[in-house]
C-alpha cells in the first residue's frame, strides 16, 4: 500500500488521542499535497451545538483537519447518542452495526479523495456486533495501521498485546506515535525507549501534552492549532 491510500489509527485504549493523531495526520498529508479525508465508522456520543445541532466530537475534529465545511460529506455512517461500547448502544436503539454499510461509506469517502484516514473506535478488537469487531473492518480496508500509545500506566503491555494482535491477524503495522497525555507519565522517558526496543514497528513522534491554549474544550472539537502542533511532532510512515 502506497501512503497516497491512507492509514487506520488504531489505539491502546479508548481515550489515548486517536482524534488529535488521525486530525494531525490528515494535516501532515494535505500539507504535504495529498488529498486527505477523515473517516470513522462508528461513534457513540453526541453534543448539542449553539444552532441545535446534533454532533460528535471526533467528526466534527476529522472535519476540521480534512478542511470540510459543516454537513460536508458522510464521514461516519452510524453516530449513536449513548456514550457507551457502540455495539451496547446500537443494541439499546434496536439497530445492528453492518460491517458491508461501515465500507460502503467508507468506498463514498474514497471515491472522493485521494487518501482516507480511518480512525477506529477504542482499541482493535472494540465489537462492531455479536459476531464482529473492528478488526475484521481493517482486514476489509488493508490499511497500513498506525498505533496510538497513551502514555500512562499500563500502556507497555497494551502496546503490546495490541502489536500482537495485529499481527496475528497478518496486518501491516506502519508504526506507532507515543502520545503524552495531558498529565505526563513518570519516567515518560524510559516508557517510550523501552516501547521502542520491544515493538518491531518504528516510532513516528512523541506528543507532548497539548498546552492549556489548544486542549479540546468540552463538547466541541479540537481546535485546527492542536492538530498542526501535534503534526509537528509526528512523522509519516515511509511508503
Amino acid at each position: 500500500m502506497s501512503l497516497a491510500n491512507g492509514f487506520f489509527i488504531t489505539g491502546t485504549d479508548t481515550e489515548v488521542g486517536k482524534t488529535l493523531v488521525s486530525g494531525a495526520v490528515i494535516q501532515k498529508m494535505r500539507a504535504q499535497g495529498i488529498h486527505a479525508i477523515g473517516f470513522k465508522p462508528v461513534v457513540a456520543g453526541t453534543y448539542q451545538d449553539h444552532d441545535g445541532k446534533i454532533l460528535n466530537e471526533d467528526l466534527e475534529t476529522l472535519r476540521l483537519a480534512s478542511e470540510l465545511t459543516p454537513g460536508q460529506m458522510v464521514l461516519c455512517p452510524y453516530v449513536l447518542e449513548m456514550p457507551i461500547a457502540p455495539h451496547i448502544a446500537a443494541e439499546k436503539l434496536g439497530t445492528n452495526l453492518d460491517l458491508k454499510i461501515m465500507m460502503d461509506a467508507y468506498e463514498q469517502i474514497r471515491s472522493q479523495a485521494e487518501a482516507v484516514v480511518v480512525e477506529g473506535a477504542g482499541g482493535f478488537l472494540v465489537p462492531i456486533n455479536a459476531t464482529e469487531d473492528l478488526s475484521d473492518l481493517a482486514q476489509k480496508l488493508d490499511l497500513p495501521i498506525i498505533m496510538v500509545v497513551g502514555m500512562k500506566l499500563g500502556c507497555i503491555n497494551h502496546a503490546l498485546l495490541t502489536e500482537e494482535v495485529i499481527a496475528s491477524h497478518q496486518l501491516k503495522m506502519a508504526g506507532w506515535i507515543a502520545n503524552t497525555l495531558s498529565s505526563e507519565m513518570p519516567f515518560l522517558e524510559e516508557n517510550i525507549e523501552y516501547l521502542q526496543g520491544k515493538l518491531k514497528a518504528p516510532l513516528l513522534g512523541v506528543i507532548p501534552s497539548l498546552p492549556e491554549a489548544l486542549q479540546k474544550p468540552m463538547n466541541a472539537p479540537y481546535p485546527l492549532e492542536a492538530l498542526q502542533f501535534a503534526a509537528q511532532h509526528l512523522s509519516l510512515p515511509k511508503p
